[in-house]
């Protein structure tokens, strides 16, 4: 996300350390859940398994992707044809309280709607948020349609030589109602 909090891929600067850290983060998971949106912008990936690009952060990124279990929520898709991918045939809650049960690693979520729901579902055991240094002023912001106050502690960071910020935050499950639907904002 940008500085001033806007979800926008085109803005970020993903240079090689920062490929190799989604690789890495995508390596140690069970799965990724996306909407519709965000996997199909992410099958940008799926030519470069088969024809790879020559630079080696962004080929070990499309077999990290190419790998990894796709669970993909969408109510207009019908079928996707990237063999690692199938779609959630329940609501996100029982889909994700099912996988929770299960043995084995992390869970991803790599869109900003599913992460907004699962926020408010309160099935989020970790955030982190990459935080580009570059300002946007429009786009779509990450916690939209909030209603609650939601407190979060941060346990680590991570900075990456370009300028990017890993924040990595648990929620402390410290909720608040903010009258009448206002929102909270930091100044």
């Amino acid at each position: 996300m940008t500085l001033d909090g806007f979800c926008d891929h085109t803005a970020g600067i993903p240079d090689e350390e920062i490929h190799q850290h989604y690789t890495e983060l995508l390596n140690e998971g069970d799965a990724i859940l996306y909407g519709r949106i965000t996997y199909q912008l992410m099958e940008y990936w799926q030519p470069l398994v088969k024809n790879p690009s020559g630079e080696k952060t962004m080929d070990d990124f499309a077999m990290a992707i190419d790998k990894i279990p796709k669970i993909v929520f969408s109510h207009t898709l019908k079928n996707v044809e990237w063999e690692s991918a199938r779609l959630a045939n329940r609501a996100i809650d029982e889909e994700v309280l099912e996988l929770k049960q299960q043995p084995g690693r992390d869970i991803l979520v790599g869109s900003r709607s599913l992460i907004t729901q699962l926020m408010k579902l309160n099935l989020i055991d970790e955030y982190q948020l990459c935080v580009h240094p570059v300002v946007v002023g429009s786009g779509l912001p990450l916690f939209e349609n909030i209603n609650n106050r939601t407190i979060l502690k941060l346990i680590k960071t991570k900075t990456f030589s370009g300028g990017a910020v890993m924040l990595y935050y648990e929620p402390t499950n410290e909720k608040t109602t903010n009258p009448s639907g206002a929102h909270s904002s930091a100044g």
